[in-house]
């Protein structure tokens, strides 16, 4: 049993009771309750929160998972990710996304950088061949 100053009166720290119920509650309600209450709280701190509540948490988080993986974590995931994409979308889906990306690149560059990245693509294809 924890010891600290916030027993209750059976002798039992919070932290002990809050895990035994935690047990229990694990035992008695499955995924969907879960999913459920997961849902609930989502929605309550979308409402309470704004977009720089979640880009600080995601940069957090980010910098997290960087600092305990390394390269091939993030290729396997990257991998993982592509196949999954793979298998639930067609042609149609690539082309539009391909579309996108296309125009918003054209939006924020110059024809410096077309010609920068030409240069790059013809040179490693003609050392590669």
């Amino acid at each position: 049993m924890a010891k600290n100053n916030n027993n209750n009166r059976d002798g039992m720290s919070r932290e002990e009771a809050g895990r035994m119920g935690g047990e229990k509650t694990a035992k008695s309600h499955g995924k969907d309750f879960y999913q459920e209450i997961g849902k609930k709280g989502g929605e309550s701190t979308s409402e309470s929160h704004d977009k720089d509540f979640y880009q600080e948490i995601g940069q957090k988080g980010g910098e997290s998972t960087a600092s305990s993986h390394d390269k091939d974590f993030y290729q396997d995931i990257g991998k993982k990710g592509g196949e999954s994409t793979a298998d639930s979308h067609d042609k149609d889906f690539y082309q539009e996304i391909g579309k996108k990306g296309g125009e918003a690149t054209s939006e924020s560059h110059d024809k410096d950088f077309y010609r920068e990245i030409g240069q790059k693509g013809g040179n490693s294809r003609n050392n590669n061949d």
